[in-house]
């Protein structure tokens, strides 16, 4: 999934990006609210970490602008200001969740993946698709009660995949969700990741999930 950190201060943004994308997400980040305002309107992004605390526009006004603008990412507050007070603020400015800083990553990642699948509506943190079995806590992905062994990247694009099951992706969507800004768009290189994922999930014998639709994209289902 695609994720955006908007924090000014360097270590702990450098800390969390890495994270991120060392868990398969594509990260954006910005170092004040003005240039991660740019950023949150010039990409579509599925969650937004933010800073409330920032050089330039405030974390607040950037919360109160993109619910203004009914931006539909889900956003996660990130910050040192810990009263009641500011934590009610945020919350009924439009904040969808709110981590109080010093943080263990951990949760920090699982919270941001309980956001994922709320913004997909995925109620279970278990999705089944057939013979495959995708635990969306613990990252892992079985088939036929056999474990797929998937890279970071591999996984978040069947995870993309899984959470718009039977509906056709694009190619677009596919690269707008799995890679950021420092990314060079290759004309090929969501197709070689499509067959790097499908020759994987094929091992184990069962029939094909991935289908290609011509001209179209890719559809995940036990049926094409």
């Amino acid at each position: 999934m695609r994720i955006l950190v908007i924090e000014d201060f360097e270590p702990i943004r450098a800390a969390v990006v890495q994270g991120l994308r060392e868990a398969g997400h594509a990260v954006d980040e910005a170092a004040d609210g003005e240039s991660g305002l740019w950023h949150a309107q010039s990409g579509e992004h599925d969650v937004i970490i933010l800073d409330l605390m920032l050089p330039k526009v405030s974390g607040l006004e950037v919360l109160r602008t993109l619910r203004r603008r009914k931006s539909p990412s889900y956003i996660l507050i990130l910050t040192a200001r810990d009263t009641p007070e500011d934590r009610v603020r945020g919350l009924d400015l439009g904040a969808d969740d709110y981590l109080v800083k010093p943080f263990v990553f951990a949760e920090l990642l699982a919270r941001v993946n309980a956001l994922i699948r709320r913004k997909y509506e995925a109620r279970d943190t278990l999705i089944r698709i057939g013979d495959m079995v995708i635990d969306t806590v613990h990252r892992t992905v079985q088939r036929g009660g056999k474990t797929v062994d998937l890279s970071g990247r591999e996984y978040a694009l069947l995870q993309y995949l899984a959470l718009n099951a039977n509906r056709v992706v694009s190619r677009a969507d596919i690269w707008q969700h799995m890679y950021d800004f420092n990314a060079s768009p290759e004309s090929n290189v969501v197709d070689v990741y499509i067959g790097m994922l499908r020759k994987k999930l094929d091992q184990t014998g069962g029939l094909p999930l991935i289908h290609t639709r011509r001209g179209q994209g890719y559809m995940l289902g036990e049926r094409e």
